[in-house]
């Protein structure tokens, strides 16, 4: 068996024979005790304990950043650890992987954790009628084999060099075997805390578990208490007065009230977060390159970062690979050119375009503003956008993979397959803009290709020029990358290192944060 390290490269020799990761370090400068009260965006009264589901902050940091556990794990440094799996090791073509499994895990409800638990949480997502996210990371898998209590042997179609990262995805969860509709009902995991109370889409409530395996090494809060405040203004007050310790997305309008606060700090972590308007491309007019064309000539980049990030952020170019990760590429820029945008327009038989743009402040902090710059911009061009402003409850599931033209973000991912085939992959779950063959063949033989590839410079020119095809003729806009900014109370610490995959560190405060 071969290692693969977190660069995707064949490594050799004995003591490369496997990949193994621990928990946390004890940090001395931690505090145990106390209660952890955060104010939260992204919350739904649809909300559940079925990872399957999650797209937003507040499930993430309740399920995966407190309540559950993953295979593996990002660390705040990036580097991948072992959560579940204490080590794994894949055949030389990447496609058998052999997880080895922790001993001594407990679900809340006492059951203990092992290889069927894995098992029967991986297949939950190629199950029939599942709408899950992590469909295209798990149904790679053609074989899912028990090789002793505490191992499992994953055998895929294609090698993947990536596989232990994308185990690490907050969709896939570990359930326990033959109670996982009970697990989602109750919030039955194996994390750091257990729950004591949940209402969704207002509140979360649970406590530290007794005798975790983590140890004191991570989790160090008594209770934490997660409060639904999607309002950016309540979030910002609820903060101000004391009402919560912590808060995501602050508002960059009111960010100098927070500034002149002395008991409350700004922390800003730059990573992959992009603003974006997908378009479904298998829908007219979008079905038409040149259209999407003219719509990236149309859109004045720089004045959004400048008047929607207030410089907390930089200007994207329509691929959602971001400096953070290791296969950027950097390209010439597209700039705001409306000469350009009335030439493609012209390709596509069309004098000018009329279309509606959905936003919603639920899709990114600024995003109706947005809307109206890119209006303002693309009028010179000879495109029509009229804004419709959607309400902020309900815009995931009634708007966005609904509508053709919208506003949405992601966070990005840790490496560059992740993010394609969660997003780009023909037939994915969350592909917002259709995104298939019939738009780009090249694209789709790439993307199975370079997953494949263990050879960097190759996988490096393969991720390059998916990158290009997307700017020259995807149909996601990535006017900006977007810095994550949050804020804190003086009585909560952290460590030096914040994570920068996701908002809250990773979304995983409750397991790295202490009480100051």
């Amino acid at each position: 068996m071969t290692r693969i390290s977190r660069r995707g490269l064949l490594t050799t020799g004995a003591a490369a024979a496997v990949l193994s990761a621990s928990g946390l370090p004890l940090r001395a400068q931690a505090k145990k005790g106390g209660r952890l009260r955060a104010g939260l965006s992204g919350a739904n009264t649809s909300d559940s304990w079925d990872a399957r589901t999650h797209s937003d902050l507040f499930m993430i940091a309740s399920a995966q950043g407190a309540v559950f556990d993953s295979l593996t794990e990002i660390g705040a440094d990036g580097t991948l650890k072992g959560e579940l799996a204490e080590s794994w090791e894949a055949s030389p073509d990447a496609k058998v992987w052999t997880f080895n499994l922790r001993s001594g895990v407990t679900f809340h409800n006492g059951k203990s954790f092992g290889a069927d638990d894995v098992i029967e949480s991986l297949q939950m997502h190629i199950a029939e009628d599942a709408k899950s996210a992590a469909k295209p990371i798990v149904e790679p898998i053609i074989e899912m084999k028990k090789t002793g209590d505490l191992q499992v042997q994953l055998t895929l179609a294609e090698g993947n060099a990536d596989l232990p990262y994308l185990l690490s995805d907050y969709h896939i969860l570990m359930y326990p075997a033959g109670m996982i509709e009970e697990a989602i009902a109750k919030g039955i995991g194996t994390g750091l805390y257990q729950v004591q109370s949940f209402e969704p889409g207002v509140r979360m409530v649970a406590t530290r578990y007794a005798d975790h395996y983590k140890g004191d090494a991570a989790g160090f809060f008594d209770e934490i208490e997660y409060i639904a405040i999607n309002d950016n203004t309540a979030r910002m007050n609820a903060l101000m007065t004391g009402q919560v310790d912590a808060i995501n997305r602050i508002d960059f309008k009111t960010e100098a009230l927070l500034k002149a606060n002395p008991m409350i700090r700004i922390q800003e972590v730059t990573g992959n977060q992009h603003y974006i308007f997908p378009m479904l491309t298998d829908v007219a007019p979008f079905d038409n390159v040149h259209v999407r064309q003219a719509l990236k000539y149309g859109i004045n980049r720089q004045e959004m970062v400048d008047k929607i990030l207030q410089g907390h952020g930089m200007v994207g170019n329509d691929s959602p690979i971001g400096p953070a990760n290791q296969y950027y590429l950097e390209m010439e820029q597209l700039a705001y050119d409306p000469d350009k945008a009335k030439f493609h327009l012209k390709e596509a038989g069309l004098d000018s375009l009329d279309i509606d743009l959905s936003a919603s402040s639920a899709a990114f902090e600024g995003a109706v503003d947005a809307a109206q710059l890119f209006q303002a911009s693309a009028k010179a061009g000879g495109i029509n956008i009229n804004v419709v402003q959607e309400p902020a409850d309900g815009y995931w599931s009634n708007v966005w993979l609904k509508k053709p033209f919208c506003a949405s973000y992601w966070s990005g991912r840790a490496t560059e397959d992740w993010m394609f085939s969660t997003a780009y992959a023909e037939g994915a779950p969350w592909n917002d803009s259709h995104w298939g063959s019939a738009q780009s063949a090249r694209f789709q033989e790439l993307l199975v290709s370079a997953r494949a590839e263990l050879d960097s410079a190759k996988r490096r020119d393969q991720y390059g020029e998916m990158q290009m095809i997307l700017r020259n003729e995807g149909g996601v806009l990535v006017p900006m990358f977007a810095n994550y900014v949050q804020a804190i109370s003086n009585k909560v610490a952290n460590p030096d290192k914040v994570g920068n995959l996701w908002q809250m560190d990773n979304a995983r405060m409750a397991e790295r944060w202490w009480m100051a």
